[in-house]
């Protein structure tokens, strides 16, 4: 099998002749594509209504009917530009024809699932090019957040290299020049293991993923089959900009026990100017990796001895008690009340609240006295136990609870990145416990509080609703009814804000549905940060109640047969003591309690108490996370309020020295960051090297500054201040900078700030 020569280099293109495998995958494929377009044949043409987002509608035929021409019929313009279609909430390829009445939504490369379907597509491009390239065996092929690479084992184990790049490319560009149009077919999984029998990677995926009896979906384009549930881009043809970005090795499955595979990443956009800009981008996050930035700033580092957990050196803590000090103010004027909880739990609360069925692979478990214990991976089953420690009353809700305590999830060795991915992190976790007559209002208060701190970082945001999952908690009425509250709340505020919102079915949490807020940096890079979600499963699940209205002025018998008194926030201060207290229940061995399913820790209501709704609620995410992500969108140019290096002094001369040392103690005693450069370097590379590291301010003082008890001040962000800044008052600028901190502008500039200075000082 001797390769063909690649143009204008040295070395192989492509391996001539093909792999065997390319002819029996093609030969099984074109036999049951003729039957099941033969059966497609045989089905009824029926005349069929497609609903359009504008409200219209418009007529087609079933199995003849695609959304592809439907798009063609608006306008040739709005096809060329649709990637996908979605079909009564599922995406569909467009130029799969339609089976019944639907409605039908266009999506471009702009739409979050467009851009996903176009990346995916543009992964088989890759997958062809490789199989043309080494006849390699391939593995998975996803689309990723900025796009797509494919996994595969060489012959003989080979290594993907650098050089590998440009031919690969050669071929993706004559793939997506032939605009080979992607075929989809169900297959069996009888013929799906015969179909891959060369390829042991599939032949355990088949094994593994897909029952037997039953079928799946495989795509074609050119020479490539690959198993894949789809949607595509009708052709290769779609693709016009086309890039590989770099090669690593993984393991298979990412498991460190299995083969060692090679993963090619690339990029890929609907025009080359897009893919310049993203060059770009690409070349100006770099300069911004929160990484990079974290070791020149000293803010934090890693070390081998605790993967993943983060050390925040004291430039960073500045950055870190910031940001809670600033959250802890909005939890003040918005109700919330602050509380801490126990870092590590028996297994029997994991196993009541579910986590234990359904994350117990990322936790991080151990044995204490012959007993399953965990570090807690998230703070909601211990507030469970916060709110049913006591009897509560509706005139205790909404009651929103605030807790900063650290976390640990068991994230893979090789998934961990920077402050990005970590083991160890600290959310603005709260969680609201309301009536459900008070849903809505607490969702619209959360809204007003992601607006509140996303604005004031300069980030804008969008929201997506995720909706019940295949391995979910609790009967679907109920999630229904959660669902429901939830889009009347997205929607309400889309009609007030213009804040678009969409809907992402399936990917909720296991206990409820969810609202995912995406912000956009500088860049215009999107990150999930804040999540809400709506949980009317685990206060079923911890039995949580609380006492109605009705029934707050009475005595009534608890469904132990105990007596409840009339509690403290119904009655006097000393009805406190009257309170029956209730003590958790013994921690069960583990052979039964793993047995336990959801159900059978609930109990009936007590009469007259009604179950409370529980809101998970997080905006800044992990303040490791928010923090790079603010990193990078500063670009380490961090506003004064944030700023660890808010104030450098420089002296002009060594006589003015005592004057400095004064200045440095005035400002520190408003608690702000100032250091003094009193080193033997010239005045220039001290200013020079203030400005490297970012200070906010940088005062050059001299013997004129010492007589005329002034300052003059380099403002960083205001380039005509360089050379020769602006002199002013002492007590003058600490008022100013007094406000410029505690007003957390984002802009550094004093003299808007000097004509109210007096009036806020």
């Amino acid at each position: 099998m001797a390769p063909k020569e690649a143009a204008g280099e040295k070395g192989p293109l492509e391996l001539t002749p093909p792999p065997d495998f390319f002819a029996s995958r093609n030969k099984l494929f074109d036999q049951r594509k003729a039957e099941y377009d033969d059966w497609v044949a045989k089905q009824p043409r029926e005349t069929i209504q497609i609903q359009m987002p504008n409200g219209s509608s418009k007529e087609g035929k079933s199995w003849e009917t695609t959304p592809a021409a439907i798009a063609r019929e608006i306008s040739k313009s709005l096809f060329e530009r649709t990637v996908i279609a979605r079909i009564d909430g599922e995406l569909w390829d467009l130029e799969r024809p339609l089976e019944k009445s639907c409605k039908l939504e266009l999506l471009d490369f702009e739409h979050s699932e467009g851009k996903k379907v176009f990346w995916h597509s543009s992964a088989h491009i890759l997958g062809e090019a490789a199989e043309r390239r080494y006849g390699c065996s391939l593995c998975i092929g996803p689309p990723v957040e900025d796009g797509f690479y494919y996994e595969m084992a060489l012959p003989n184990m080979a290594a993907v290299t650098m050089a590998d790049y440009k031919p690969l490319k050669q071929i993706a560009e004559k793939a997506i020049k032939e605009k080979q149009p992607f075929e989809r077919l169900t297959i069996s999984k009888e013929d799906l293991l015969e179909m891959f029998a060369y390829n042991k990677y599939k032949q355990h995926i088949i094994k593994d993923k897909i029952p037997d009896g039953t079928s799946t979906t495989v795509y074609r384009c050119g020479p490539l089959i690959d198993l894949c549930r789809g949607p595509h881009v009708p052709h290769t043809g779609r693709i016009k900009a086309f890039e590989v970005m770099k090669n690593s090795a993984s393991y298979f499955l990412g498991d460190a026990k299995n083969d060692s595979l090679q993963r090619i990443y690339g990029v890929s956009f609907p025009d080359k100017k897009a893919l310049e800009d993203h060059k770009h981008m690409l070349e100006e996050a770099a300069k911004r990796d929160h990484r990079k930035i974290g070791q020149e700033q000293e803010l934090f580092f890693f070390h081998q001895m605790s993967p993943g957990s983060a050390f925040f050196l004291p430039h960073g803590m500045v950055i870190y008690n910031a940001l809670q000090s600033f959250i802890r103010e909005e939890y003040w004027k918005r109700g919330y009340q602050e509380v801490n909880s126990p870092n590590m739990y028996n297994s029997a609360l994991w196993k009541q609240s579910g986590h234990w069925q359904h994350y117990k692979d990322d936790m991080f478990t151990f044995e204490v006295e012959k007993d399953q214990w965990a570090l807690k991976p998230m703070n909601c089953p211990g507030h469970c136990l916060l709110f049913g420690h006591r009897e509560r009353s509706y005139r205790e809700l909404p009651m929103r609870i605030a807790d900063f305590g650290v976390l640990h999830r068991n994230e893979a060795s090789g998934a961990l990145s920077g402050l990005t991915r970590v083991r160890r992190f600290m959310q603005d976790d709260t969680h609201i416990f309301c009536m459900e007559s008070q849903v809505e209002q607490e969702i619209k208060g959360l809204f007003n509080f992601l607006q509140a701190v996303y604005g004031l970082f300069g980030f804008t945001f969008r929201m997506k609703l995720s909706t019940m999952p295949e391995n979910h908690l609790g009967d679907e009425s109920t999630w229904e009814r959660a669902e429901a509250q939830l889009s009347k709340a997205l929607e309400d505020f889309k009609v007030e804000t213009g804040t678009p919102w969409e809907l992402n079915p399936g990917d909720g949490a296991f206990y409820g549905p969810k609202i995912d807020i995406t912000i956009s940096d500088a860049l215009k890079r999107e990150y999930q940060c804040a999540t809400i979600q709506l949980d009317f499963q685990l206060p079923q699940q911890f039995n949580l109640e609380y006492r109605t209205e009705e029934q707050a002025t009475s005595r009534q018998p608890l469904a132990n047969g105990e007596t409840a008194e009339p509690k403290a926030a119904d009655q006097d201060p000393k009805a406190e003591e009257k309170l029956v207290i209730r003590s958790a229940p013994p921690a069960e061995p583990d052979s039964s309690a793993v047995k336990k399913d959801e159900g059978s820790y609930r109990r009936e209501l007590t009469p007259g108490c009604a179950r409370p709704v529980m809101i998970h609620r997080a905006i800044y995410g992990s303040f490791e996370r928010f923090i790079a992500i603010l990193t990078e969108h500063f670009g380490g140019k961090w506003p004064f309020w944030l700023s660890p290096r808010q104030i450098l002094i420089v002296p002009v001369m060594q006589g003015v020295n005592d004057y400095v040392l004064e200045l440095q103690a005035k400002f520190r005693n408003e608690h702000m960051h100032v250091d003094v450069d009193l080193s033997g370097n010239t005045m220039q590379k001290k200013i020079r090297t203030g400005q490297l590291q970012q200070y906010n301010f940088i005062f050059v003082v001299g013997a004129q500054e010492k007589e005329k008890r002034s300052v003059n001040i380099r403002n960083r962000d205001l380039p005509e201040t360089q050379k020769m800044g602006e002199l002013i008052p002492v007590d003058e600028a600490i008022r100013r900078m007094c406000r410029l901190r505690d007003e957390r502008k984002l802009e550094s500039n004093l003299s808007a700030l000097a004509s109210a200075a007096g009036v806020s000082a």
